[in-house]
């Protein structure tokens, strides 16, 4: 029997395998569900599914779940995971190009893996990936521009 640790918002819990078997759940289309648990019926849609990050929508309200495995719990307390966000201070040109095309502006908040230009190297275009999370200060180049590898682009907050 498995365990899990299911985080709604800032709430955690543990559920075993046999509990979530015991719940009622019947599909009723395209992420419905109608749930009876503890003799309480619950309309339920999941909004968004990333891996084991879920968006769910109970009777209306809105919820953030995250369902972490034995796995996800061993890797976290071993503190492997402390490295997963990081703050941004600027992002540099990783080579020299042409800025093609600009995807944020001063203000925007970023997370990882966000686009955040097209550079334009050795004939090809390459998308520049936010490599953490924070807030777009200023952008120091505008489309057209050549840059050089290792040149400050973009400065965050």
């Amino acid at each position: 029997m498995k365990k899990y640790l299911i985080t709604v918002d800032d709430t955690a819990f543990e559920m075993h395998t046999s509990e979530a078997e015991e719940l009622n759940v019947i599909a009723q289309g395209n992420a419905q569900y109608h749930v009876i648990a503890d003799q309480k019926a619950y309309q339920t849609e999941i909004l968004k599914e990333n891996e084991k990050n879920l968006i769910i929508k109970i009777n209306g309200n809105h919820y953030s779940v995250v369902i972490s495995d034995s796995y996800d719990q061993m890797v976290k307390e071993m503190g492997l995971l402390s490295a997963s966000t990081q703050k941004l201070n600027e992002v540099v040109a990783p080579m020299p190009g042409l800025i093609m095309n600009l995807k944020v502006s001063p203000g925007q908040s970023i997370v990882k893996d966000d686009q955040l230009l097209v550079l334009s190297a050795m004939k090809m275009e390459n998308i520049i990936l936010a490599a953490g999370e924070g807030i777009v200060k200023s952008i120091n180049v505008k489309e057209g521009d050549a840059v050089e590898k290792g040149q400050v682009i973009i400065e965050m907050e």
